[in-house]
Formats: structure tokens, C-alpha cells, sequence
């Protein structure tokens, strides 16, 4: 086997890109101690929520309350997604210390999802994360549906490698590639960080895999070869894009966990701890877990 990174950093989407999809109204006091659960299971990076207008995206109206009532550990980087300067106002009058912009690498999909074309919505995340960068927080990136988009079909891997290249000229410190959709395959992976990290140096990268079609955790495994050290995952397997048709969940983090574990790569995280946190918010969820370590755990 081609030799493995020592160690990896799990950014733990569960809180936002995992409850964000989810019909049950999830009550503040659970986010919070959801988010103090994982904080506790050793996660040094976790997104918290988004200040999104609660009118597209409910799940997150108490975004500002849950920040203020989490506890928030020193060592340990608390984000938020914003989309636009008022989110952004709003974020830091919460103390965020960290945001998340996203962009996407299809127009039609940007338009979904962001009522605005690719080039305007970096118009308008130029004024964001200098902002941001000005009130001295750090600005991370997603690229959506980098693997393929739900309208358009096949996204050309040229264009991926320009707009992730054009987002960290803008000042962010790591753009997560995501597919969005979950359609990724190990040799598309493989042949995609071929072409981009040339350009996208490792330290600046992270993989955002959904688990639509099972190859998420083979996607990982082919981007470990490569040297990527830094992935996405929602704990539980939880999430979903409202604006991504047929986009299931996110990869599990316990899924995540059980392998690196018994590929020796090193994380910080505990797997107990991180199942603690997730089957202590599954009934509130009104389904089951859908990683399939929890799954396979006895009843």
C-alpha cells in the first residue's frame, strides 16, 4: 500500500451540514450539548452553524444562540458558514473566530444555491472574507459539486483546479473540494488531485465527500495516497443539501474513524465519544443514524 500520512485533521460538519437537511426541529439546548459532545470527543475543528436566512434554511435560525452556548475549548477552531456580509456581521457579533464561505464549480448549481452566478458570487466573497480577514478571523472555503453537479452532469476538473485557486487568492486558508452529490469515484479522485495539487498546495486542501453511492470511504483511502491530510465528515452519517437533488449524507465520521484507526493514522478523535454524541441526538432526529458503525453496534 502506498504510504499513508501519519496523521489526519477531521473537520466535523455534523452540527451544520448535517442538521441543516433534517425536518425534526431540533431544539438549541440539544445543538449545544451535540456540539460539547464532540468538542469533549477530542474534534479540533468543528462547524458550528450557519447564519443563513432562517426563511431558507430553519434549522439554523438559533445559529447565534447555540454559539453563545457552547462551550467553546482553547486549541479548538469553532466555524460558521455565512453567505453574505450581513451573515458575516451577524457571525461576529456571535465571537465566531472562524467562517466558512462556499462557492460552487457549476453556474447552474451556484444559481440554485446562491441566487447568483459563478463570478458574482466571488465578487461578493471578496467583500466578505476581507472583512473577515480585516476583523481578524480566519476564512475557509468550499467548493461545491467539484465531482459533479446535479443539473449539468460532469464538471471539468480544469475549472475546479481554477476556482480553487482563484478562492485561495481571496484569503482563505484551505478549500474543501466536495462532492456534493455524492457521485465521486476513487479514480476520479485520483485523477483530479493529480491535476490539482500542483496548483492547490496539500497544506491548503481538504476533501468534502458524501456517501451517496458507498465510495466515499475508497475516495478517502485514494486521497490519503495522494497526501491529503485533511477531510470533512458529519457525525452520525447525517446530511444533505436542500439544493442538491438526490445528495444523501455526508461521510460518516465514525465511519471515518473506524478507518483510519485500523489504518494506524492518527486523528485525536475518540470513536466511542463521537458515537456518544451521535446516538444522544438521534432521537430528537426522528431517524435512525445512517453510518454504518452505528448501525452495526448492538442494540
Amino acid at each position: 500500500m502506498t504510504t499513508l500520512p501519519p496523521r489526519v485533521t477531521i473537520m466535523e460538519v455534523g452540527p451544520r451540514d448535517g442538521l441543516q437537511n433534517e425536518t425534526a426541529v431540533i431544539p438549541t439546548a440539544l445543538k449545544i450539548d451535540f456540539v460539547n459532545r464532540l468538542t469533549a470527543a477530542g474534534h479540533q475543528a468543528i462547524e458550528v452553524s450557519a447564519f443563513v436566512s432562517p426563511k431558507w434554511v430553519p434549522q439554523m435560525g438559533d445559529a447565534a444562540a447555540v454559539f453563545k452556548g457552547i462551550r467553546q475549548e482553547p486549541g479548538v477552531r469553532y466555524s460558521a458558514l455565512v453567505p453574505n456580509c450581513a451573515g458575516l456581521d451577524r457571525a461576529l457579533s456571535a465571537g465566531v473566530r472562524e467562517i466558512a464561505i462556499f462557492a460552487a464549480a457549476s453556474e447552474t448549481f451556484s444559481r440554485k444555491n446562491l441566487n447568483q452566478g459563478i463570478d458574482e458570487s466571488f465578487a461578493l466573497y471578496r467583500q466578505v472574507t476581507d472583512a473577515a480577514l480585516q476583523a481578524g478571523r480566519r476564512v475557509r472555503a468550499y467548493l461545491s459539486t467539484s465531482f459533479g453537479c446535479p443539473f449539468e452532469g460532469p464538471v471539468d476538473p480544469k475549472r475546479v483546479i481554477d476556482l480553487a485557486d482563484r478562492l485561495l487568492q481571496l484569503g482563505t486558508y484551505e478549500v474543501a473540494v466536495s462532492d456534493t452529490i455524492g457521485i465521486a469515484h476513487p479514480g476520479q479522485v485520483s485523477r483530479l488531485l493529480d491535476a490539482l495539487i500542483p496548483r492547490v498546495a496539500l497544506p491548503h486542501l481538504a476533501l468534502h465527500f458524501h456517501d451517496t453511492r458507498g465510495t466515499a470511504l475508497a475516495n478517502v483511502l485514494a486521497a490519503l495516497g495522494h497526501g491529503v491530510t485533511s477531510f470533512d465528515s458529519s457525525a452520525g452519517g447525517l446530511g444533505g443539501c436542500p439544493y442538491a437533488p438526490g445528495a444523501t449524507g455526508n461521510l460518516a465520521t465514525e465511519d471515518l474513524l473506524y478507518m483510519l484507526n485500523g489504518l494506524g493514522v492518527e486523528t485525536g478523535v475518540s470513536l466511542d465519544a463521537v458515537v456518544r454524541a451521535s446516538t444522544a441526538i438521534e432521537g430528537a432526529i426522528g431517524h435512525p443514524m445512517p453510518s454504518r458503525y452505528v448501525r452495526a453496534l448492538p442494540n
